[in-house]
């Protein structure tokens, strides 16, 4: 039995079935592969569970309810079995030979075929019965065709990898200019950054301070991370300012600024 064709008027049928839902088919491609696994003999012997794992239906319900159905429609004949060691029988039919075999028209005058350029010929017998014959094309016309296409399928893709890599450039520059307008937003002029520090009763010293460091450092926060906002830098700026403002003379050791006169003649 040609299996295909057996396929192919099995779906020739459920397509003007409309009773017909997907369950039908899954149960009937089960039973197809154990008809399959038989080579093609009728009976064959099914058990329920097995049925219901390959055709992924979860409900004995709905499993004889298909089953029962597809009976009664004349897709199988179903003998159960209602002894728990014996398998059911199942005989499918042979749909191959409900196919029927399809006939192409041609009008009488010569045709030529789109894209391919095949000459229907046509000749007439004695007795008026026509028959025709399509020149087959050349093999280099075929050759040539496919080549032309996988040449402009080149030229696509390459058009499309440009096109790509353009996007994520304009993406990078648009990100850009847009972190750049951010920073830019966030830095501040020396004016500003003067009056800042006056209000807050600094001096001008201070300031210039402040503004030269983070000028030098590009308005970065640990050297990293741009600034967000630079008047809160500047009250850091302001709490830590003490701490280095001192008379004292760096590294030199305290104990060196003693007033207490000592003889070093005397032993210790």
């Amino acid at each position: 039995m040609n299996y295909i064709k057996h396929l192919t008027g099995f779906f020739d049928r459920i397509v003007q079935d409309r009773n017909l839902n997907p369950t039908h088919i899954s149960l009937y491609i089960a039973l197809f592969q154990f008809w399959n696994v038989n080579r093609f003999k009728n009976p064959i012997s099914i058990t329920r569970d097995e049925v219901m794992r390959i055709s992924k239906i979860c409900s004995k319900a709905t499993y004889h309810k298909c089953m029962r159905e597809l009976n009664e429609k004349g897709y199988l004949k179903y003998e159960p079995s209602f002894n728990p060691y014996k398998g059911s029988m199942v005989i499918l039919f042979n749909f191959s030979e409900d196919l029927k075999p399809v006939q192409k028209r041609v009008s009488n005058s010569e045709k030529i075929l789109p894209n391919l350029g095949q000459v229907v010929n046509k000749q007439e017998t004695s007795t008026g019965t026509g028959i025709e014959q399509a020149l087959v094309p050349s093999i280099n016309y075929i050759n040539k065709t496919n080549n032309l296409n996988i040449s402009n399928l080149g030229e696509h893709s390459q058009n499309f990898e440009n096109d790509n890599s353009i996007l994520e450039k304009e993406k990078l520059e648009k990100e850009k200019s847009s972190a750049k307008k951010e920073k830019e937003k966030n830095v501040p002029i020396f004016d500003e950054v003067k009056t800042y520090f006056q209000q807050q009763n600094f001096p001008e010293l201070e300031a210039q301070k402040f503004f030269n460091y983070f000028s030098s450092n590009g308005w970065l926060v640990g050297g990293k991370t741009p600034m967000v906002d630079w008047t809160a830098a500047a009250q850091n700026w302001m709490l830590n300012a003490n701490k280095f403002n001192t008379n004292e003379r760096p590294n030199r050791a305290k104990h060196l600024n003693t007033i207490t006169k000592k003889d070093y003649s005397e032993p210790l």
